[in-house]
């Protein structure tokens, strides 16, 4: 089978699901149901960036490879094949981890 690949628009940034701990530091294993969405992952597709009214390329603030954290509520769930993945405005990134 073909491998996909999401190729973002404009000023978004695709995202890869982190691993969610499924026990916790006091040994509680935790359901499907009880887990929260992850909000740090790492950038694995950058859009070109966004066009401002003036016609004039606004560059991108994040590169692939990179960890970042996003708002908790923000993006679009992608399922390609059985990976997941988080569709973000690049606006919705909050910060880069080093």
């Amino acid at each position: 089978m073909k491998k996909l690949k999401i190729s973002p628009l404009g000023d978004r940034v695709v995202l890869k699901a982190a691993e969610v701990e499924e026990t916790t530091a006091s040994g509680i294993i935790l359901t499907g149901n009880s887990q929260e969405k992850p909000q740090y992952s790492e950038v694995v597709a950058v859009g070109p960036g966004k066009v401002d009214e003036n016609g004039k390329k606004i560059p991108m603030s994040v590169k692939v490879g990179q960890k970042v954290i996003y708002s908790q509520y923000s993006g679009t769930d992608v399922t390609l094949g059985e990976e997941k993945f988080t569709i973000v405005s690049q606006e919705n990134i909050l910060a880069v981890v080093e």
